[in-house]
């Protein structure tokens, strides 16, 4: 009984050729997978989170509305801020490099990337104080008197524990400066 779509000797198809549709260079994609810890604050943000909504129904079936409301609208907060941990990191495109943090968003177009480079360097240990030596991968840009800003580092919450994927990452970006940047 013969398996054609087991063997590798079949004749492939015209349509193999064809782009996906994931494969749009112009939207904006992470180059990585969020690392563990990311993930594992953000599920522990929205269990809470659902714990906050309960006791929002809770309070608006027992006391008075306005309560339940300001409880409602903390269970929102928190859930806005799960959802912003698990958008943070690098992002990548055709148009240019996002560094996405918890507050804030920083776009470079290609044409305003000097460099971008991985060097060894104290690094802060989940984007706390304390610094540890680690790799750093470092975005240069025209005109920013503040120098080179860490995009990521190997202890940050992406990759803490993680240095393959670190190094995987890091070359990603550097492909997609080197590719799309001025030549």
């Amino acid at each position: 009984m013969p398996l054609p779509f087991l063997t590798a000797d079949r004749v492939f198809e015209a349509t193999d050729d064809v782009p996906l549709p994931y494969d749009d260079r112009d939207r904006w994609r992470r180059p990585y997978r969020p690392g563990p810890w990311r993930v594992g604050v953000a599920a522990l943000a929205l269990l809470l989170a659902s714990f906050v909504l309960f006791a929002a129904v809770v309070i608006a079936a027992t006391a008075e509305l306005t309560s339940s409301a300001v409880v409602f609208a903390l269970a929102l907060l928190v859930i806005a801020a799960a959802l912003r941990l698990l958008r943070m990191g690098v992002w990548v495109s055709a148009r240019g490099l996002r560094h996405v943090g918890f507050l804030t968003t920083r776009t470079a177009t290609w044409e305003q990337v000097v460099s971008v480079r991985t060097v060894q360097q104290p690094v802060r240990w989940l984007g706390l104080p304390r610094t540890v030596q680690g790799q750093a991968l470092l975005l240069g840009r025209q005109g920013d008197t503040a120098g080179e800003v860490p995009l990521m580092t190997t202890h940050n919450a992406d990759f803490v524990g993680r240095a393959e994927a670190f190094d995987r990452a890091a070359d990603s970006v550097e492909a997609w400066a080197e590719e799309y940047g001025p030549r």
